[in-house]
């Protein structure tokens, strides 16, 4: 009976809670999740989570003392922090791609290229566009489409009945003592516990009260030496200021009682240069000296100056005539050389047609000895 029940209690589950999925391919790439972990596992992720060494809630260094962290210390540690958690999601991310990315195609060896091949059995022919072709269909209006029948498992196995005496099953007043006694004893412990995590906490909050004194008092103390040593380094600046300026005005001093012993060595014989320096400069003069230089000698040289033009231009003159008269001897005597080369030349031609005439005489002379000659015999 009791499996009868069981059985119709689950076929009506399955009826009532149904649930259908549509079939979904398993990626062969994916690799299955290992069923233990690997012994560097904790190496190569960067986990150190359970190395203390690592744990930022481990505090390093002198317990008894109190660890002063500024609000600025803090800010960096935890940009630091958060930082380094970026990285450490970014590193996991790339090392989770390069598991799972694919491998690619190798290169080609030189000489050959790669190109595009069918594995099927049967060809098909590839092209960028498939094949479209239309139609068309119409169903009527009024046809709606049937229920889906509802899913019924298939009754499996055999329906038996058996029938027990309640009393041999379960005795509650025997069964429910040490059930009463693990419930009332995990309440007094809960209980307790409790109690106890309530003194804790007050303990705690107390400690933190006392830390937050010892703190605040560290703090101040921390912030009155801040103040005094910057007030010492102010103290410092000032005499180092104070000293400057006062070796810059004795500096001054010096150098004003040296300029005023140069000046007054200086002007010492400044009177005398001062008369000599006038003299030179023609201001005290005598007047004799001065008639002389202003007076007679540019007059002097006035005259001399005059006398010398004067006798230049008589030079000039003279040295003038003579070239007119030599240029004129010069143009006679070429005049009369010319006459006297052309009286030669026709006194040259003279004597060349005398010569001539003389010879043509002789000739005739002879032609007509020779014609006696040659009449006598």
């Amino acid at each position: 009976m009791a499996q009868r029940m069981e059985s119709d209690a689950t076929m009506f589950q399955a009826q009532t809670y149904m649930h259908e999925s549509e079939p979904q391919a398993v990626n062969p790439m994916k690799r299955a999740k290992p069923k233990y972990r690997a012994e560097n596992e904790n190496d190569e992720n960067g986990d150190l989570s359970n190395n203390i060494m690592y744990d930022r809630r481990v505090v390093r260094g002198n317990t008894h003392a109190a660890q002063i962290v500024t609000q600025n210390a803090q800010m960096e540690m935890e940009r630091i922090r958060i930082l380094n958690d970026k990285e450490f999601k970014r590193n996991q991310a790339r090392i989770k791609r390069e598991r799972n990315k694919r491998p690619s195609t190798p290169p080609p060896i030189e000489g050959r290229v790669h190109t595009d091949c069918q594995t099927d059995r049967y060809l098909e022919e590839l092209t960028d566009r498939p094949i479209e072709t239309e139609a068309e269909t119409q169903t009527e209006a009024i046809l709606d489409r049937p229920p889906s029948p509802h899913f019924m498992p298939a009754k499996t196995g055999v329906d038996v009945e058996t029938q027990i005496d309640p009393e041999l099953v379960f005795d509650f007043d025997v069964e429910v003592t040490p059930i009463l006694e693990v419930i009332v004893g995990k309440t007094l412990q809960t209980s307790m516990l409790e109690v106890m995590e309530e003194e804790e906490l007050s303990a705690i909050r107390k400690r933190q009260d006392e830390f937050e004194q010892m703190r605040d008092a560290e703090l101040l103390e921390v912030q009155r030496l801040e103040a005094e040593a910057a007030r010492a380094f102010d103290e410092k600046n000032r005499r180092l200021k104070q000293e400057k300026e006062r070796k810059r005005l004795q500096k001054e001093l010096k150098e004003k009682i040296a300029a005023r012993s140069f000046a007054k060595n200086y002007t010492s014989d400044l009177t005398s240069s001062v008369f000599a320096t006038l003299e030179e400069a023609g201001h005290f003069y005598d007047p004799v000296n001065r008639e002389v230089e202003q007076l007679f000698l540019p007059w002097l040289l006035d005259e001399v100056v005059s006398n010398a033009d004067a006798v230049q231009a008589a030079q000039s003159a003279t040295d003038s005539l003579i070239k007119e008269a030599l240029k004129k001897t010069t143009e006679l005597q070429k005049k009369a050389k010319k006459q006297y080369e052309k009286k030669q030349k026709a006194l040259e031609e003279a004597r060349k047609l005398k010569e001539k005439m003389e010879e043509e005489r002789l000739k005739k002379e002879r032609e007509e000895m020779a014609a006696k000659e040659a009449a006598e015999e």
